[in-house]
């Protein structure tokens, strides 16, 4: 009898991890459609209730509807621990951190006021639709992006560090300059003067009055149109090396399936037939 009873409440498990972790099948597409359908509805819930015409409306319902949908993912997120085999691996996992905290902020909000606010993070929980639409085949694409940043993270780290000190400079210089009775109390202030006016966003909550502040104010606002551009020339020229080591080693011979010939070969060195 405890032999039958495991057998079935294996078999149980083993259906709803195919329905919840697979969306191979009709039954875990259906899923993964509703659970989306689910975590928009939700997240626009929390944003309208953020409004205070529609909160003092309908704030009720808003909170009915909160609690309805934080119900669902609590046991979704529950069924998704016995299904598994490993469930602290999911738990510590991205989409398992992701799925807990887009629950806790409703518990919490019994008692902090406010949390429930954080439930915004649930958006972060429609990425599962990358399943659902089979864009698995982009996957080394994405890879591409992934290995270029990578390898160009030095020549960028040197370039912020220069950024920064160049900024330092410049906003100690405005602070000698224009002083406290120009809004530049600090050095502090004048590094951020530096950055706004560095990366051209120009905010005008501090200005130099003074001739020469507004001659290195110009300098840094010129500087900034160029200087802005070095980083995405750095990883443009990473991704176009990264994108022609790709292209390599995805030449593949159809007749002994052996990758990795130049652009150049017409024939597979290995077997001699014409690529």
């Amino acid at each position: 009898m405890k032999q039958e009873e495991a057998v079935t409440k294996s078999q149980w498990r083993s259906k709803v991890f195919k329905i919840i972790y697979h969306s191979d099948t009709p039954m875990g597409k259906w899923f993964d459609i509703l659970l989306i359908i689910f975590i928009i509805l939700s997240v626009l819930t929390i944003i309208l209730d953020s409004v205070l015409e529609l909160h003092l409306a309908y704030g009720e319902w808003f909170y009915v509807v909160e609690w309805f949908f934080t119900i669902i993912f609590t046991l979704e997120y529950v069924l998704r621990l016995i299904s598994i085999k490993s469930p602290f691996r999911y738990v510590f996992s991205f989409f398992g951190i992701v799925d807990i905290l887009s629950i806790i902020p409703t518990y919490l909000s019994l008692f902090f006021v406010g949390t429930q606010q954080l439930l915004v993070i649930r958006i972060l929980r429609i990425l599962r639709v990358f399943r659902i639409l089979k864009l698995v085949q982009y996957t080394h694409q994405a890879q591409m992006l992934t290995n270029a940043v990578k390898n160009s993270r030095h020549k960028i780290f040197v370039f912020f560090f220069f950024i920064a000190t160049v900024l330092v400079i410049f906003g100690s210089m405005m602070y000698l300059i224009e002083g406290p009775e120009n809004d530049f109390t600090s050095i502090p202030h004048g590094i951020y003067w530096a950055v706004v006016t560095l990366t051209t966003v120009g905010y005008g909550d501090i200005a130099p009055h003074t001739v020469l502040g507004r001659f290195v104010a110009s300098f840094i606002m010129l500087a900034g149109y160029s200087i802005i551009a070095i980083p995405t020339g750095i990883f443009a020229a990473e991704l176009n090396k990264e994108s022609k080591r790709v292209r390599k080693l995805s030449r593949l011979c159809k007749t002994c399936n052996l990758r990795g010939h130049t652009d150049s070969a017409l024939f597979c060195r290995r077997c001699g037939e014409e690529l």
